[in-house]
């Protein structure tokens, strides 16, 4: 673990070297090799005429920023979600997101005439969001405090409740399954900028506000009298909290898919290297985040060529053996 601030600082850069070299393989790898001179012309000198420059500014400049924006935020939310909880093995998941974004886009495209993809992206939003406020609500004791085993309960009861629905309309409407598979599966391709733009402000927002309760979010894990000590009720800091989380696990949900396994291995990465002052650490999910699932995307290229692997797929090949771990360490 690094200890010494400069120490983190050269750890941080190290981080944002990292990320920048996943962003430029997402560039340059894949089905159509792209040289090194041709990527940087198609960045200062963009020729519409030529295909490799059409390809980097189209298909994967979209997608590496994607991948680094969901993956970066993600983490975040794991962060947040393991701190909000003291539970080290929660996930965004937790608070029915994955689950309730499943159920309005399966709605969206079985029994509403929603097809295309900002459509989805904001049916995936709005359950998101209604997932994540009917876990709190029912998570809420008699005098409005939040409590992380309720949270826990009232999330897998949620959860339970969604995945049930969203199983049976796709049973009774089998054509509607192959329309939402490759969303469920979790993607980061296919996705233009403009789609993404709407969204930015909620992702700016979620950042802004958990700037302003790092040090909160430090005191909550020394228990709620430290954070009434810095003038705060907890369950108004919790609350600010689950809302950064769930801004951004839902715009990520909504935009890549059901992408797991980020959330959970990320942060015990991050606290490993960072410890667990969060002033540190979310920087640092961030970064790790961000370049996880763009050397993921990238690696989902090439495993089953011609065809691409869905990069939820590669995330949880990468992340059960981890969590596996993760339990069986917490287990002893």
């Amino acid at each position: 673990m690094l200890n010494s601030r400069l120490a983190r600082g050269l750890g941080l850069l190290l981080g944002l070297a990292l990320t920048a070299s996943a962003f430029t393989a997402s560039l340059m790898l894949g089905s159509t090799p792209i040289a090194a001179s041709t990527f940087a012309e198609a960045l200062v000198d963009y020729d519409p005429s030529r295909a490799t420059h059409i390809i980097i500014h189209t298909e994967r400049l979209p997608r590496a920023l994607l991948g680094a924006l969901v993956g970066a935020s993600l983490a975040i939310a794991g962060a947040l979600m393991q701190t909000l909880t003291r539970n080290p093995l929660a996930s965004p998941s937790i608070l029915g997101i994955n689950a309730g974004a499943m159920f309005f886009v399966v709605i969206a495209v079985s029994l509403l005439p929603l097809h295309a993809p900002a459509e989805i992206v904001w049916a995936a939003l709005l359950g998101a969001l209604v997932a994540a406020c009917l876990v709190v609500t029912l998570s809420r004791g008699r005098q409005g405090e939040l409590s992380p085993l309720r949270v826990v309960l009232a999330g897998v009861a949620v959860t339970a409740m969604f995945v049930s629905f969203s199983q049976g309309l796709l049973i009774i409407d089998r054509q509607s399954f192959e329309g939402v598979l490759y969303w469920l599966a979790g993607s980061v391709s296919g996705r233009e900028l403009p789609l993404v733009m709407p969204l930015l402000p909620l992702f700016a927002a979620a950042l802004l506000l958990c700037t302003l309760l790092v040090r909160h979010a430090n005191a909550l894990m020394l228990g709620d009298d430290m954070v009434q000590g810095l003038g705060l009720r907890a369950g108004t800091v919790k609350l600010l909290l689950g809302l950064v989380v769930i801004l951004l696990a839902g715009g990520s949900v909504a935009l890549a898919g059901m992408i797991g396994f980020v959330g959970l291995i990320v942060p015990h990465m991050a606290r490993g290297i960072f410890g667990v002052d969060h002033r540190w650490l979310l920087p640092a999910c961030a970064l790790l985040g961000a370049s996880l699932l763009l050397l993921a995307d990238v690696s989902s290229r090439f495993l089953m060529p011609p065809q691409e692997v869905p990069v939820g797929v590669m995330t949880a090949l990468i992340g059960t053996p981890f969590f596996i771990y993760l339990a069986r360490r917490k287990g002893a």
